[in-house]
């Protein structure tokens, strides 16, 4: 064997072990279910809509995986994802001074949910996935002045409940 075709050997041995893999290629869902089940997330949060953005976001991102009938009822399906919106915190991280005088006042927000997620196939005792506290977060700024204001909070919880989706989505049905 001449140097090139040696050189050429040894390359394509260190390119197929160099441990890189595609998202998505480890699917660890049971390859026989085919419907999936997603009743509306319970809140105990009290934070109104949350559930069904966060529920409806669940639904779309499984949707997205073109591998299941997503459905949100629990009749008729191979599994279900049940969740509960366990809290959903926004608290102050950024500070500015107001602009009548030296008293500072929140410019910015994160605001983060928690939820406790389970996935299981049905008439199996033990879930395929779960989460007690299965987490987003996403930060967000206000205005400092009345004139500017308008409701950021809103826009963020549906960047949070995307997010989350997709995190949960990726997380449940793919090995890592």
């Amino acid at each position: 064997m001449n140097r090139r075709q040696a050189l050429l050997a040894a390359a394509s041995a260190l390119a197929a072990g160099c441990g890189y893999a595609l998202q998505g290629r480890g699917i660890t869902t049971d390859p026989s279910v085919k419907r999936i089940g997603v009743p509306l997330f319970k809140d105990r949060t009290g934070k109104l809509g949350l559930d069904t953005r966060i529920t409806a976001a669940v639904i779309t991102e499984l949707q997205k995986r073109g591998r299941f009938t997503v459905v949100q009822d629990t009749t008729n399906v191979d599994a279900v994802v049940e969740g509960e919106i366990t809290s959903c915190l926004v608290v102050p991280v950024g500070f500015g001074q107001a602009p009548t005088g030296g008293v500072q006042q929140a410019s910015r927000y994160a605001i983060t949910v928690v939820a406790s997620v389970v996935y299981r196939k049905i008439g199996q005792k033990e879930p395929l996935w779960a989460n007690e506290s299965f987490s987003q977060r996403d930060e967000y700024d206000m205005s400092e002045t009345a004139a500017n204001y308008f409701d950021r909070e809103e826009q963020s919880l549906m960047r949070v409940a995307d997010a989350f989706a997709r995190s949960l989505v990726a997380t449940m049905l793919e090995a890592f």
